[in-house]
This record gives structure tokens, sequence and C-alpha cells, in this order.
């Protein structure tokens, strides 16, 4: 049986792992399939593919970020089109907003005696996208908190008191983009959602899948998803949310999506554009 893995970021955003290490992890993994999905950036694609040279199948991906009531929502498109010129223009925007987030974030940590110079952050996300992630292992780094979970808990977390919102694109722009590009929207790790936001809202908003089997989903978890999917005529992904050394609870390959809904991905896509 094959078995794919849609969920990984690499050193272009906030996963410490270059495309081409991610490649042989996966096939060490034995998986036949991943899909790269940084955070707003399409850079370890096109890598990721040159990589594989066709021992394993690499599909283009992004897991975009949005935010609903207050509250951060990740939407990942599988399957775009990663050269749509209009697209990678909004790109370098949400890249632009991150490093100014960045500075924000610091002055906040600053105010909480808990000095951090951006460059530190900045060099340690190089080259890829800025996120809450790099800044939770440089407070690792100094001693601040004893793991970046704690960073989140206390800290940079939404309810955090340093933490900052990001680029204001709402779940439903977020999905008209992945669409605009040809790909796929997928509500990611829908166990994150509070109670007071529910999937009604994003299928109203164009949603065509949820990612049911995710690292830590329980397994009465992903049945439920997988009943919504059901219930709402949505398609099921789903994949560990690799980032490397910086999330070691989530190695590549601990979810092992069947490839019969990479399949079902492709037959979707095959038939919005015909």
């Amino acid at each position: 049986m094959r078995f794919a893995d849609l969920h990984i970021h690499t050193h272009f955003s906030d996963g410490t792992y270059s495309p081409e290490r991610l490649v042989e992890e996966a096939i060490g993994a034995d998986l036949s399939c991943i899909a790269i999905t940084d955070h707003d950036n399409i850079s370890g694609i096109a890598p990721a593919i040159r990589a594989a040279g066709g021992r394993l199948e690499v599909l283009s991906g992004i897991e975009m970020t949005a935010e609903r009531d207050g509250v951060e929502i990740h939407v990942l498109g599988y399957l775009i089109d990663d050269t749509h010129k209009p697209f990678l223009a909004m790109l370098k925007k949400m890249q632009e907003v991150r490093v100014r987030r960045i500075h924000e974030m610091c002055r906040k940590l600053q105010h909480l005696h808990m000095p951090v110079d951006p460059q530190e952050i900045f060099d340690l996300a190089e080259p890829g996208s800025v996120g809450r992630l790099h800044v939770a292992r440089v407070l690792v780094n100094k001693g601040y908190v004893a793991t970046t979970g704690e960073a989140f808990v206390r800290f940079i977390g939404d309810k955090g008191p340093a933490y900052v919102a990001k680029f204001k694109m709402t779940p439903k722009e977020a999905i008209q983009w992945i669409r605009r590009v040809g790909g796929i929207p997928v509500l990611a790790h829908p166990y994150l959602l509070p109670s007071n936001i529910v999937i009604e809202d994003f299928v109203k908003d164009g949603i065509m899948g949820i990612e049911a089997y995710y690292s830590e989903h329980t397994e009465s978890q992903r049945n439920e998803f997988e009943k919504m999917a059901d219930k709402f005529g949505l398609l099921v992904t789903g994949g560990s949310d690799c980032h490397g050394e910086a999330k070691n609870e989530a190695k590549i390959g601990r979810v092992h999506l069947p490839y019969v809904y990479v399949e079902k991905l492709k037959e979707v896509q095959c038939r919005l554009k015909s």
C-alpha cells in the first residue's frame, strides 16, 4: 500500500531541514508522496522536486495564514501553480509584513524584560519566512524559556502578551487565492479551532477539504473529522506537520495518509480545470 505525508515545512519557512534532506527523510520513511507546505512561501517546492528526481512524488503546496474573530487560521493549498505572478507578488507582501511583525514582537518582549535583537531571529530564519517558531527558538537559546512550547503558551501564542497579529487575510480570501492559482484549499489541523468557530463557516467560504489525518489528532478526532468531510462533501487529507528538529514530535512520515486520498485530490483538480 502507498502512503503520503501532505504537510511538511522546509527551512524556507519555520522548518529546520532543507528540501533535499526532507526528500531523503521521506524516502527513508517509505513514503510515495509528499507535499511541501511552507508558511506563505513556495520557495521549497522546486528544489524538492529536483532532489526527488522521480524517486518520490512531490506535490506543490502552501500553508496560508488567515484570521477569523481574532483566531489564526491556516489554510493548506495543494497542486497550486507556483509561477503565478500576482500570487507571488501577494506572498512577497506577506513576507514584508512578517518582518515588521518580528520587530513589534521584540518591542513587546523588551517590555517584558526579555530583550531580543530582531536580527538574531532573522539570522535563524534564513533563508526562509520568519515566524513565531523562530522567535520561540531564540527565547529558548537565551534561556528565557525551557521549550518552544513554553514560549507559545506564556508569551507568543495567540493570547500571549507578546503576540502580534500578522497579515490580515480572511480565510475566504486565502481560499480564493488558492483557487485562483488552480489549487485545492484544505482546512489545516482542525482540532485547534475554538468552539465558537465551526466547520460550516469554512464550507461557506469555499473550503474543499479537511486535514483529518494529523500528528496531534487522536483516532477519535480523526474519525470525527472524516465524518464531517463526508457530511459536507469535503476531501480528506493529512500529514505530520513536520518542522524537522523544531518540532520533534512530528517527524516526517509519522502520519501515513493512504495514497487514495492523493488520487482524489488530483481527480477534483482535473474536474475543476475541465
